[in-house]
């Protein structure tokens, strides 16, 4: 009887397109393992509602596994350990897994547990999950090369699972496990296959008709996007499942569309739309894949110094909680504690204002949101915090305005209203900007600017100007100028028109 081999699931909590689990179950007998790991899930990106969303994925797995004779195995522990303790209780001698482009401590995690598998005569063996490449030396032919995987036919899910039999098992593990404090949501999402892909099916055939034009207000956009990201964040579906399942879409569009018979709404330009976002998603993570520092440093480190030693926190807090009063921040603030999720445009205004308005470095900012945002990818995430704070070197310095963005997406206040209740009583014409009521106008409207919602923590255009006179000042030194070419060189993305630049700029600002 040959040795088992051993099925590590991290953020791939699924078995359809899981190459790892189709190859270790075509040798024999697996065990399948997740691991909770304390030293993950008590670091200061991970929040409670992180385990709440996985502990969900991994109940329907388990019973999506035991339908095909296989058995999940949790335990918890640092994963060398782990596995060690298996290999003696199994005697596994190989190891399937996907890469993962995680945070610091997993990437720790992962040259451990490499060292144990080469000290214990265990072979690893990683497949890839996104369209991300290890040890990448140049950009140039990079989106050629995701075209082609994720063009390649989905792994098939086993039909039939050996599991090997009387391995412990500790179970699902909750908050209380590890004194986390569980976050009160209601609108909060649901971890799971079919979840992901009841959004999935809904998003192509009904939800993502407008997308282009809903994803920019917070209100429209929450049903408007495909709101697919935690799954994908948490391995539900494959990146490979979600593309071909566009492209299939994208298909039938045209087909449709040449018979005279188009389907209502704007599809060609969201499904446009959606492929581009679908590219981004692992062009960003490829950044954190080949430049893991920028998870704690500026990606151009010309930039150092330039807010580190004047964090404001007061500032910082009045932020976090929604009460800085400008109704847009507060109310995307507020919106996001309260469900996990906030779509892409409104991100890039309160990590803008956080970072020019409130002049915060963006490392406190952006842990403070990787633990807000239910679907929470390191890879993305630093990426995109550090672009939306010009710390990047290389891109447009975009400084929001709240009021702007109040009164073009949110023009009749009804997102602010629905999230900033104090402000319920002020008419539209005031909404974005409610501080330039009068008294009486105030006495009307029910609210009192200073006592019942807070004046503007500052004062917009002279923090607007403050902002960007820093940040061009650092920007025009030689250094920073040859730093750019750099950075660019090695995370910029080959564009090959002017009229794709200008998109991918739009891209930038809407998300």
């Amino acid at each position: 009887m040959s040795a088992p081999s051993l099925v590590w699931f991290k953020r791939d909590l699924r078995i359809e397109d899981h190459a790892p689990l189709t190859e270790a179950c075509a040798n024999g007998a697996v065990v399948l393992l997740y691991v909770y790991e304390p030293d993950i899930i008590g670091g200061e990106d991970f929040d409670a509602d992180h385990l709440r969303f996985l502990n969900q994925s991994l109940q329907e797995l388990q019973e999506t596994l035991a339908e095909r004779g296989g058995e999940l195995i949790c335990r918890v522990g640092r994963a060398e350990s782990v596995l060690e303790a298996l290999r003696k209780e199994t005697g596994f001698t190989q190891l399937f897994s996907h890469e993962e482009t995680g945070n610091a401590l997993t990437y720790a995690r992962d040259l451990r547990v490499s060292d144990w598998a080469r000290s214990s005569g265990v072979r690893w063996r990683q497949y890839r999950q996104f369209g991300v490449t290890r040890k990448l030396k140049e950009r140039d032919g990079w989106a050629a090369r995701w075209n082609v995987m994720m063009a390649q036919p989905m792994e098939l899910a086993p039909k039939r699972i050996d599991s090997l039999p009387g391995v412990k098992d500790e179970g699902i593990c909750g908050p209380e496990r590890f004194s986390l404090q569980a976050r009160a949501r209601t609108l909060a999402q649901v971890g799971g296959v079919i979840q992901g892909r009841l959004l999935l099916k809904s998003f192509l055939t009904e939800r993502g008709a407008f997308y282009q034009s809903a994803m920019s207000s917070p209100k429209s956009a929450w049903t408007g996007c495909s709101r697919l990201s935690p799954y994908l964040a948490y391995g539900n579906l494959s990146m490979r499942h979600v593309y071909q399942a566009l492209k299939a879409r994208r298909q039938k569009e045209r087909e449709q569309k040449a018979a005279g018979r188009a389907s209502p709404g704007e599809w060609g330009k969201a499904l446009s739309s959606f492929d581009k976002r679908l590219h981004w998603h692992c062009h960003f993570i490829q950044k954190l894949e080949s430049e893991p520092e920028i998870e704690f440093e500026n990606m151009a480190r010309s930039h150092d110094g330039l807010r580190e030693n004047e964090f404001d926190q007061e500032r910082f807090e009045a932020w976090c909680a929604g009460v800085t009063g400008y109704p847009m921040v507060d109310a995307c603030m507020r919106a996001l504690n309260a469900t996990g999720w906030l779509n892409f445009r409104m991100r890039a205004m309160v990590v803008s204002f956080a970072s020019y308005h409130l002049w915060l470095h963006w490392r406190p900012t952006a842990l403070y949101l990787a633990k807000a945002f239910l679907d929470y990818e390191p890879g993305i995430h630093y990426s995109q915090v550090q672009m939306q704070s010009g710390t990047t070197g290389i891109n447009a310095i975009r400084v929001y305005s709240p009021i702007k963005q109040a009164k073009d997406q949110d023009p009749e206040g009804h997102f602010i209203r629905q999230w900033v209740p104090e402000l319920s009583g002020v008419p539209d014409e005031h909404i974005a900007e409610p501080h330039r009521m009068t008294r009486d106008e105030q006495s009307k409207a029910g609210v009192w600017i200073g006592e019942t919602y807070p004046e503007p923590i500052v004062e917009h255009l002279v923090a607007y100007r403050h902002a960007q006179a820093r940040v061009r000042a650092v920007r025009r030194t030689p250094e920073a100028r040859a730093e750019a070419q750099r950075i660019n060189t090695k995370h910029g993305s080959r564009r090959r028109s002017e009229r794709q630049r200008r998109g991918d700029r739009r891209f930038a600002r809407q998300g």
